[in-house]
This record gives C-alpha cells, structure tokens and sequence, in this order.
C-alpha cells in the first residue's frame, strides 16, 4: 500500500519552525535521510520493467499512475552489494528538478525534524572521495544519520539517462 506525502505530514513527530524534516531509511546498516520535501510517496517494493543498456544501477521503470518513473536501486548505486528485497524493501518516490524517480532502499524507518544546527557538513575525505552527495551528516541521538543530496545522487553522471517520450 502506498503512503503519499499527505500521510507523511499528519504524523506527530513534525514541522517546527527551526526544523527540517527528513525521511529515514535503512541501506545495511546505515540509516539515511532524504528532505521530506522531496518525497511524493512510499510504496512496497514491486517488480519494474528492465531497460536495455540503462546504467547497473537504474533497475528500470515503473508506471505510477500514468508516469512512467526510472527506478534506482541505491545499494547498486553507492556499491553496497545486493540482497534479495523482502517485504521490507520499498521503493522511495521522489522528486527531483521536476523529474519523478523511484529509489529502492532495505527499508524505511521515520519522519524526524533535524534542527539545521545539528546537521554538521560532510567531512573532507581529501581527493580519494567526492562527497557531492551528501548534504551532512546528522547526529540524532546516538546514532549517525548520513542526510543526502537527493538531487545529486539520482541525478549524477550515472542516471544522466531521459525517459521523456
């Protein structure tokens, strides 16, 4: 069953005026977070069509109510290895530069507001890794949440393929 971004927005836990709202998900073992702003919903993973010669990390395309959506899988994309999806997996949709796309994540986790303060910039990992993507890292509690550039990741050199008709 899918949850769109209305669901997301009723619950408890959000908006305050010097927040920002992200959503969570797990790769492995890490726990992300994407700007609830950029979410249009979050659906079970289901089956997509493969397109010849797409990048490895584009799975294929799935239609959502009339759109056709590239679908990313983001294991693939920051070389995480692959698992088999279960009933966990789910496919994020979002929305980035007026272009939808689905990304495949282990799971979701929640909603949190993360106040800007706590949001610290990506470290200098010198020239050995662009960290381009990352928007910050936060520190929610005791644990790390790694915050990403949306935009930048579904986007980059990788995805750089068009499924306008």
């Amino acid at each position: 069953m899918a949850i769109d971004q209305t669901d997301l927005m009723n619950q408890d836990n959000l908006l305050s005026a010097d927040s920002n709202q992200f959503l969570t998900f797990t790769l492995g073992d890490e726990e992300y977070g994407v700007d609830i702003l950029k979410v249009q919903e979050i659906k079970g993973y289901v089956p997509n069509t493969r397109i010849p010669n797409a990048p490895s990390d584009v799975r294929g395309v799935l239609n959502l109510r009339g759109t056709i959506v590239p679908i990313v899988d983001l294991r693939s994309k920051f070389n995480l290895g692959t698992i088999e999806y279960d009933q966990f997996t789910a496919i994020v949709v979002v929305v980035v530069q007026n272009r939808v796309m689905g990304m495949i994540v282990d799971s979701v986790s929640e909603v949190i507001n993360i106040p800007p303060s706590d949001i610290q910039p990506p470290p200098d990992f010198g020239g050995n890794m662009n960290s381009s993507m990352l928007r910050g890292i936060a520190k929610v509690g005791d644990k790390l949440i790694i915050v990403l550039d949306i935009d930048t990741v579904l986007l980059g050199d990788n995805v750089g393929m068009s499924f306008a008709a």
